[in-house]
């Protein structure tokens, strides 16, 4: 059985009634995205028509899930709501905090004795308040939504930005900072502008080896990383219809890398199997009454260019498996492509690592898939050139593929195998060598290859692409090999080709596993106690932001003007820094050392304006912090880009500074940056990047007069005693600047005014 059978039968008693009603007064048919939206506004029945792009609508969210990295601050702010339980069903993961090194059973027992105490706080805090935990080793968050809890129809947010892999199920599921979930939890309302729609029409079917992450890489290719930004993706056609469950999770998965709110499909065949294969055939009978209520109408995927945006349409027959990279998921290259790239660009060829896992692709279809190029390789007698290491997505998955001897054929060719957990793929791994910053490659089939994200060298380049495609190019130690084409020689001389990939959507014995490793809540939390240390350097209770005094800001420094892409990672680095994410003070001492500085090219190198000194960020902004001086960041486009992390918000308020100017944000820091109390701005004019000079102080000039729609006037006064006067617009509402006046959204939710 499911868990939250009851809420989700409640979901589905609700949506006939709204979205019939949403359609008379939108007068037309309606995309799936609309429905789900529609039937779940915060007021209930629809009664007005939101405009795509332009309307802040209030939603009320079916569950909430956070990942152990994320929760640590959700929680230390969930705790000074005042609530006694959790408004709506809510998990915990920890998968975030588990180093990948020597391998499974080592890694997971040196990280619950390294971490104990951040594990210990999480299990007594989610018992104490009604939240399922999910221990260490239980799983990837996304591949353990997607088995226990995703469902058509749904909606969900999550405090990590692949929530969105939950699409995969139908759902909307969306990334948001810890404030939202917190929101959510203590039973507000969540708010997010109406999104645009862009529909993604796929025509053929997969075949050889090309795989559902082949067509994300596509569209990633298309949109680039800002091209989704303020949209939802809604995947339809013959094509979908084909592809398996967790398939369609990965392409929603990947859809974070390029700025879209989320994505889904509609209901089918391929969700029924999955959700029946994982236990849960009550949600299959209960979906089936509304079946046509979790897809969009008719007439929507007949005309679609009626109905969305802005269209996209693939032929998955013709496409080509693709590796994209480096630095950036958004650059696609063709497999017959690479060679020709690859010289172009000077790119290493040989490949150094092969990773396959993540919550992107850590399925059973994906680890049989790349145990049948295994299998190939080990049968040819071929000896890997590279290095190779798998992450099971969870614990169900592990149990499966050991039973079904796919782990074996892996151990075959000397396959080092992880923890179930994100390891690599956000930076968790002690890769041998990597201090020494050499020039290199790896390929994984992640979702994200930033600098210096897996393995903290800048120099290595990270390609994407999928599992089968991962282990070809780690058994040919080749970037440029394509085995449509191409052949090895063995170890005997001889010359062998690979054969397509071939696996199994779902295992035919079923899924099985001894302890899936979750925790049930106390059914009465109050009796439990959550104990942080005041003398803990990993735990640190919260206290609240400062409310805004009335006042202009002047006087400000310019902290950094940061060139470039900026993503979360660059503003509050992951990595060893995980260690930190529930200490707020010491975790603020990675503050935008990744960001590189407009004025001197380099990284965690600002000028201090009380000394005339260059130090590190950090140390920086500390100093202006202890004379009171306020601060502000610039930015370039995009800025943070990437994770939900709400620490890169976070860490700027704590140490005074007071406003991000920037040429365009990402959507989920940008409301992160609202909800801590802080001023997230926009050029005007995006040539007003170019006048900001590394002395100055700002003034702004009418913030005593912040409304909606109405953009601020910033004098930036420059140390030769002129000045440049610069519009900075914004997108907050009368209720985003309430937080903006009371210091946070959360002081408004303690003190009962939310």
């Amino acid at each position: 059985m499911a868990f939250d059978i009851e809420m989700i039968e409640k979901v589905y008693s609700n949506l006939t009634s709204r979205v019939d009603k949403a359609r008379a007064l939108v007068g037309r048919p309606l995309t799936l995205t609309e429905k789900i939206l529609y039937s779940h506004l915060w007021e209930g029945v629809p009664s007005i028509v939101y405009e795509r792009g332009k309307d802040y609508v209030d939603f009320a969210p079916d569950r909430v899930a956070c990942q152990d990295a994320t929760a640590q601050m959700a929680l230390l702010q969930f705790m000074h709501a005042g609530k006694s339980k959790v408004a709506v069903p809510t998990t915990v993961h920890c998968d975030h905090l588990i180093q990948a090194r020597d391998g499974a059973k080592q890694d997971l027992a040196f990280a619950n004795k390294q971490s104990k105490e951040v594990f210990d706080f999480l299990s007594s805090v989610s018992n104490k308040y009604g939240i399922g935990f999910w221990k260490p080793g239980s799983g990837i968050i996304h591949q353990i939504v997607l088995e226990n809890y995703a469902f058509p129809g749904g909606m969900m947010i999550g405090t990590d930005s692949h929530t969105v892999n939950a699409g995969g199920l139908g759902m909307l599921a969306i990334g948001v900072g810890g404030a939202d979930a917190v929101d959510v939890m203590s039973g507000m309302s969540w708010e997010l502008k109406f999104p645009k729609l862009i529909g993604v029409k796929l025509t053929g079917r997969l075949n050889g080896w090309t795989a559902p992450k082949d067509v994300i890489l596509k569209v990633a290719d298309i949109l680039t990383v800002k091209g989704g930004t303020g949209a939802i993706l809604e995947y339809f056609g013959e094509g979908a219809k084909a592809m398996s469950c967790t398939g369609k999770g990965t392409i929603c998965n990947m859809g974070a890398e390029i700025g879209a709110t989320t994505s889904t499909f509609g209901y089918d065949d391929s969700m029924r199997r999955y959700l029946t294969a994982t236990g849960r055939q009550d949600v299959v009978d209960a979906a089936d009454k509304v079946a046509s209520y979790l897809t969009a109408d008719e007439e929507v995927y007949a005309n679609p260019e009626q109905y969305f945006d802005q269209l996209i349409e693939i032929n998955l027959s013709e496409l080509e498996p693709h590796i994209n990279g480096p630095f950036t998921p958004d650059r696609g290259t063709p497999v017959s492509k690479m060679k020709e790239e690859a010289a172009k660009n000077d790119w290493p060829i040989k490949v150094e690592w092969g990773l396959i896992g993540s919550c992107t692709n850590s399925s059973y279809e994906d680890m049989s898939r790349a145990a049948s190029i295994v299998e190939q390789a080990v049968a040819y007698g071929i000896t890997p050139k590279a290095e190779f290491g798998i992450n099971p997505g969870s614990e169900q998955i592990r149990f499966t593929i050991e039973r079904d001897g796919i782990l074996a054929t892996f151990e075959k060719m000397g396959t080092k195998v992880f923890t179930n957990a994100c390891g690599p793929c956000i930076g968790q791994w002690d890769r041998a060598g990597a201090e020494k910053q050499e020039k290199n490659t790896i390929v994984h089939s992640f979702n994200r290859n930033f600098s210096k994200r897996a393995d903290g060298n800048p120099n290595t380049h990270a390609f994407v692409t999928s599992p089968e495609m991962v282990a070809v190019l780690a058994i040919s130690g080749r970037l440029d090999f394509n085995p449509i084409t191409d052949t090895l020689i063995n170890d005997n001389g001889e010359e062998v080709k690979f054969l397509p990939p071939q696996g199994e959507e779902l295992p035919t014995k079923g899924f099985a596993v001894d302890d899936p490793g979750f925790q049930a809540p106390a059914a009465d939390g109050s009796s439990v106690e959550v104990i942080v240390s005041p003398t803990s350097d990993r735990l640190q209770l919260l206290a609240p932001f400062a409310p805004w005094d009335g006042k202009n800001i002047t006087g400000a420094k310019l902290l950094i003007k940061a060139y470039g892409k900026c993503t979360t990672d660059h503003i509050s680095m992951a990595g060893p820094w995980l260690r930190y994410r529930g200490h707020l003070d010491n975790i603020s001492n990675n503050m935008l050392i990744g960001a590189e500085n407009a004025f001197n090219g380099k990284v965690n190198s600002v000028k201090n304006q009380l000394t005339g000194v260059y130090d590190e960020v950090p140390k920086v902004q500390r100093a202006y912090k202890v004379a009171g001086i306020p601060s502000i960041v610039v930015g370039d486009h995009n800025y943070g880009e990437g994770s939900s992390r709400e620490h890169a918000a976070m860490e700027p308020r704590f140490l005074g500074v007071k406003a991000v100017l920037v040429k365009s944000f990402a959507r989920i820091h940008e409301t992160n940056l609202k909800k801590q109390g802080m001023l997230a701005l926009t050029f005007a004019n995006e040539s007003d990047y170019d006048k900001i000079q590394e002395d100055d102080t700002i003034n702004f000039l009418d913030l005593t007069e912040f409304a909606p729609g109405k953009p601020l006037t910033i004098a930036f006064v420059h140390s030769d005693g002129s000045k440049d006067l610069i519009l900075a617009n914004h997108t907050y509402n009368d209720s985003q600047i309430g937080w903006f006046k009371a210091g946070s959204a959360l002081n408004l939710i303690a003190a009962g005014k939310f």
